[in-house]
């Protein structure tokens, strides 16, 4: 049980809310990368791979700055560290204003990146607070809910965004190939200011949340300790005995970059297909929704008939069998495929977090970062699929397919990607999550 004086047990109730609204908050960030691809696709004019470097941007910071963030959380404790993540999300939205009247991919890139930055100190203090404000064994159940909030702000955040971002996107991308380059640049620059006011209105929202976090009654928790050892066997000393939790930032970097594919590179791959932006802006929801349906189960389902471990390894199962489906459809079947990602993706981030942290006591905080980091995953799995999809799309060319079907088909093929990813989640939900644990 997680060390939470007696008065406070009952009364967790507030806190998981405030964290509710957290995840809400970096979901509707986080989310809005699958309309910002194809916009910066458009008005930077660069290729699949170029363009799904906005995914980059955004997660990598997480592997710089995870573990500055534990520092940082060590030094100032998890509300200041929460306030502070949130003003460094607001600065980063600012970013974009300079990036639009430059219309200049590496300033947006670099705004990204700083949002990245404060939700990388967010992340680092509210998934292991999450985590231990209860029972461990119903730890996935309150991780469900946070992942409610997260998808239901990241469905808003792409619809909203994707309105506003891709709205006109498919006559600007006909227009480009006929007009003078006088004209291309006009058309590109208005496009390119339609992301300013947005981000202003962004800007604004995070840093009153960030004052107004400093006031919220959240309550210190701590992990349980470590189990003494027994019959004169050493006790841990070191984060590197612990071969669970190296499996698991393994199995959470694969989770992250399977689901930014699932969820970012959807919409443009309905409009590689053939579909119009005005219909493929609502793909990304379709993912989400699909998340937040499968929460939906988790929350009832865990602890109380199913344990962690075995929905991380349902998980992996459906996300195998829907990545062969995937790539043996065409069509609209094959993107709703994409979208039923979703139901394999939604329980294994609230699965391995628990799993992962089980037994690590004085060192939860240190693993909490390297899991932070494993978020780095969504920076360089989704542009593997990019290039696939490039140099896929290059050897169809080659072989004389018209450029409408190289750039459908080197898409679907792009997705073979997602199935060692889930191999290796599923060989953690059988025997990894248990390596170097005491056998009860």
């Amino acid at each position: 049980m997680s060390q939470i004086p007696t008065q406070e047990k009952n009364n967790t109730l507030i806190p998981i809310l405030i964290i509710a609204g957290l995840f809400f908050i970096f979901g509707f960030v986080t989310w809005i990368n699958g309309a910002l691809i194809p916009f910066m696709k458009t008005i930077n004019e660069l290729t699949s791979a170029q363009s799904l470097l906005v995914a980059s941007a955004s997660y990598i910071s997480f592997v710089v700055m995870a573990l500055p963030a534990s520092y940082i959380l060590s030094k100032i404790g998890y509300k200041k560290g929460m306030s502070v993540g949130l003003f460094i999300m607001g600065v980063g939205a600012l970013v974009f204003i300079p990036a639009a009247e430059a219309r200049t991919y590496w300033v947006f890139l670099a705004g990204i990146f700083i949002q990245g930055a404060g939700m990388t100190l967010l992340q680092t203090a509210s998934n292991p607070y999450i985590t231990i404000l209860g029972p461990i064994d119903s730890a996935a159940k309150r991780i469900a809910i946070m992942g409610i909030a997260n998808k239901v702000a990241g469905a808003l955040g792409s619809l909203i965004f994707g309105a506003i971002l891709l709205s006109g996107i498919d006559e600007i991308n006909e227009k480009l190939n006929t007009v003078s380059d006088v004209e291309k640049a006009q058309l590109l620059d208005n496009m390119a200011d339609s992301v300013v006011m947005p981000y202003i209105i962004m800007a604004v929202v995070l840093f009153v949340l960030g004052i107004l976090i400093r006031k919220a009654p959240l309550p210190q928790v701590e992990a349980e300790p470590i189990e003494e050892a027994k019959d004169g066997a050493v006790s841990k000393t070191s984060i590197f005995q612990f071969p669970h939790l190296w499996l698991g930032v393994l199995t959470l970097f694969m989770y992250v970059g399977v689901e930014v594919i699932a969820g970012d590179t959807i919409i443009a791959y309905g409009i590689s297909l053939g579909f119009p932006a005005a219909d493929a802006k609502f793909f990304t929801t379709f993912t989400l929704l699909a998340m937040v349906l499968t929460y939906a189960l988790g929350v009832f389902l865990i602890p109380k008939y199913i344990t962690q471990a075995l929905a991380l390894r349902a998980s992996a199962v459906i996300g195998i069998v829907f990545s062969f489906c995937i790539v043996f459809t065409t069509g609209f079947t094959s993107v709703l495929f994409v979208a039923a990602l979703g139901m394999a993706n939604a329980l294994v981030w609230p699965a391995v977090w628990p799993l992962t942290l089980k037994g690590l006591g004085k060192f939860t905080k240190t693993a909490s970062a390297l899991l932070i980091m494993a978020i780095s995953g969504g920076a360089i799995i989704p542009p593997l699929y990019g290039k696939l999809v490039d140099g896929n799309k290059a050897e169809y060319l080659a072989q004389g397919m018209n450029e409408a079907l190289a750039t459908a088909t080197a898409s679907t093929k792009g997705y073979w990607i997602l199935l060692p990813c889930y191999i290796i989640i599923l060989y953690y939900a059988i025997a990894g999550h248990k390596l170097g644990l005491k056998k009860k």
